[in-house]
């Protein structure tokens, strides 16, 4: 599957280790017509020296710590390092190739928020549009578009009311002897049983009408239902289900030939994703709501997503700007979220955008750096919490060490 590397020193290195990442070429980058105006093409030396800078990190961060996935680095829009490690099917024993999609997990949410902007650039939808414009009987007053995009809303978290537990907030008092909001999971009888989707969603909350967490707009509150509820906006606006209309209107215009929507019509072909010891997740309940993920994809394909980003042909770069934004400002800290992107803040180094996931099995990460043209993509089928630690790769991009954590 692995072809060797060009490069003497890390060819040994490579075939001591039993394996080795595909070489960078020029025909390992997808196609485009144009490039983002910042963007230059890499000297050979240039990539050697990114490829040579990766991989011991690489190796320690992941290869030496179990990891079960595939990886890429771009810097210009040009792979520096890519591998593929494992498998995706313990029971057939399938390898992990450059073609096997992997559940992206929260990674999700980035392509249903620039839908949404794709929507509002052609006059479909306004940002500050009550929901309940596109969702009739949506029984939480007050909250917009943009509260979703921005997990704002208050809205009460469907992996909980759904799979049978809620939320509440007591005051409480803290060792200081100061009164203090505290947060606690309490136990419900389920009253959903079968594959949920979207729309049983949406009805639950209608005919249940689970306690919101807070106010609109009151505080930052990352919740899952946002984003189900932003899918069927799309769905709404568009007369389309949303899986076709991200294969037909997104994906396949980008050039992700291996992406697509996961969703009740797969569940025949699903195949589970990892523990840490090798056990398989079971096809569950919530397995089918989309939007806030169920996403699967490729390193490849999401470069070309990254690539459809820095060129501005989906959204244009002043839309995107205001997704880059952060909207929640109630807490000091460096970390802060835009619309459908985690932001790292931290003056004077410039802005980090990314998103990573966790569903089951899968935890991945999508780190752009901006500024430096570079890229992290990381997609694992098998619970590694080393995963989102190397997402630090990217200080071979910086040239200094990454010393910052980022949302899980």
């Amino acid at each position: 599957m692995f072809r060797a590397m060009i490069i003497p020193l890390l060819a040994f290195l490579l075939a001591a280790c039993g394996s080795t990442p595909i070489p960078v070429t020029s025909d390992t980058v997808p196609p485009a017509s144009t490039e983002p105006p910042h963007f230059s093409a890499l000297s050979q030396k240039q990539k050697d020296y990114y490829t040579n800078a990766i991989y011991p990190q690489y190796q320690s961060l992941l290869v030496k710590r179990g990891f079960n996935g595939s990886i890429l680095l771009a810097k210009n829009g040009e792979i520096v390092f890519e591998d593929y490690r494992g498998l995706i099917n313990f029971k057939t024993k399938e390898p992990i190739t450059a073609n096997t999609p992997f559940h992206l997990a929260s990674i999700s949410k980035t392509f249903t928020a620039t839908v949404i902007l794709h929507l509002m650039e052609q006059g479909k939808i306004g940002l500050d549009d009550g929901v309940e414009k596109y969702l009739p009987n949506f029984p939480y007053p007050g909250i917009t578009i943009r509260n979703l995009l921005s997990h704002r809303s208050g809205l009460p978290k469907y992996d909980h009311f759904m799979a049978g537990t809620r939320t509440e907030v007591t005051r409480i008092k803290n060792k200081k002897g100061k009164w203090i909001n505290r947060t606690v999971t309490i136990k419900d009888p389920v009253q959903f049983s079968g594959l949920a989707s979207n729309q049983d969603v949406l009805q639950y909350m209608i005919r249940n009408h689970p306690a919101p967490e807070a106010s609109p707009d009151r505080r930052f509150i990352y919740c899952n239902t946002n984003y189900a509820m932003l899918a069927l906006v799309i769905e709404r606006i568009t007369a389309i289900p949303f899986p076709k209309y991200m294969k037909d209107s997104v994906f396949t215009p980008l050039g992700m030939i291996n992406t697509y929507i996961f969703s009740k019509a797969d569940t025949a072909n699903y195949v589970p994703s990892y523990n840490y010891n090798n056990a398989p997740f079971r096809l569950e309940k919530l397995d089918c709501i989309y939007g806030d993920k169920n996403v699967y994809s490729t390193v490849r394909d999401l470069l070309q997503w990254d690539r459809a980003l820095y060129l501005g042909s989906f959204v244009s770069i002043p839309t995107l700007q205001m997704a880059f934004l952060p909207y929640s400002h109630e807490k000091r800290g460096i970390h802060n979220y835009g619309l459908g992107w985690h932001l790292l803040i931290k003056p004077p180094d410039p802005t980090i955008i990314y998103h990573n996931g966790w569903w089951h099995g899968n935890n991945t990460v999508f780190k752009r750096l901006v500024s430096d043209s570079g890229t992290v993509i990381i997609l694992g089928n098998k619970f590694n919490r080393n995963i989102w630690s190397a997402g630090k790769l990217s200080s071979v991009f910086t040239g200094h060490a990454d010393t910052t954590q980022l949302e899980q």
